[in-house]
């Protein structure tokens, strides 16, 4: 396995990362409209990711700066094709910060309800687009001789695009339901118990339909084993929340995350951003990657930098492990 391989590895890694932490924050953001029946309880919702949301973040800079530096053709194209629907999604992580912090700082209730809907917002418009993004990519986009992006924004809506956002929205929601009936004490645990029942029956449904046109479309082997464990994990989850186990629940649905990332980029390779107008116009993990030096010095500085970060946000999981309910929220603010 040559560095450009393993970085296309890593990639991926960082991504289905980033899609494990940032889908149950999403999932959270989303139910705040969805599950909680007050302000109080939008708060305990908004408290369960509070110590955590930020650094989930940091597993999309990783991702983002790691496809900058080990393939610069494919972040050029990437960048330059999907302009808006980035744009879009970068604004809404910005205000989505913004509402994090600034909700509270003010007791009128017309300050807190704009700011709760924007955490709703900006939710609920990353997840489709996300799933829209990588549908896409996988798909494959109208890229010319010159590698560059060559098709409309509205190229970018079609349907099988479009049905992998309506499955990142609902397995992020369903994800971060399961998450909220780990974190959470009392009433709002059985709702989140029961609307995750609700929500991961309408993911299965839409989600097995994407699985099945991605691997008819372009899977291969290992494609297909990472969908059967997509599905079984799914189910696995569906069931341990239905008996109460939100903790194997939690971990289900995490791996449905994982291995259904890990399918898209399987079907992927060794493309990295596959050409609809033309095969030998693709770009692949070899004319889009970094000098063989770069990607080397990466390597050292990823293997050095990485587990620390690991350590860190695991430590930082541990701390704020314990659940909470309404009864710990001094106020309605």
């Amino acid at each position: 396995m040559q560095l450009h391989d393993v970085w296309f590895v890593l990639i991926a890694v960082l991504w289905t990362g980033y899609f494990f932490l940032e889908g149950f924050d999403f999932g959270i953001g989303i139910l705040t409209k969805l599950l909680a029946r007050d302000r109080r309880e939008k708060r305990v919702l908004i408290n369960t990711i509070g110590p955590v949301w930020d650094g989930n973040e940091v597993w999309l800079l990783s991702a983002g700066g790691a496809t900058f530096a080990a393939f610069p053709e494919w972040y050029a194209t990437l960048f330059s094709g999907f302009y808006l629907p980035l744009l879009v999604i970068l604004v809404c992580l910005i205000v989505r910060g913004v509402a994090f912090e600034y909700r509270a700082k003010r007791a009128e209730e017309r300050w807190q309800r704009n700011w709760e809907h924007a955490i709703f917002w900006t939710s609920l418009i990353p997840a489709i687009l996300w799933g829209v993004a990588f549908g896409n990519i996988v798909r494959g986009v109208k890229i010319d001789a010159h590698k560059e992006y060559v098709g409309t924004f509205f190229d970018l809506l079609n349907p099988y695009a479009i049905l992998g956002g309506l499955v990142t929205l609902t397995l992020f929601t369903f994800h971060g339901a399961v998450f909220a009936a780990l974190k959470t004490l009392g009433d709002i645990r059985e709702r989140a118990r029961k609307l995750a029942t609700v929500v991961g029956l309408i993911t299965a449904v839409l989600a097995l339909g994407f699985l099945i046109w991605t691997q008819l479309d372009r899977g291969n082997g290992t494609s297909l084993v990472a969908m059967i464990v997509a599905v079984v994990a799914l189910v696995a989850a569906l069931g341990a929340n239905q008996i109460g186990r939100e903790g194997w629940a939690f971990a289900f649905s995490g791996i449905t995350v994982a291995a259904a990332v890990a399918m898209l980029f399987l079907t992927l390779f060794p493309n990295v951003m596959p050409s609809s107008l033309n095969e030998s116009w693709n770009l692949t993990v070899t004319n889009a990657s970094s000098s063989p030096y770069t990607l080397k010095i990466m390597t050292w500085c990823a293997g050095i930098a990485t587990p620390v970060v690991i350590l860190y946000q695991g430590w930082t999981y541990w701390v704020f492990r314990k659940r909470i309910g309404t009864q710990h929220i001094a106020d309605a603010h």
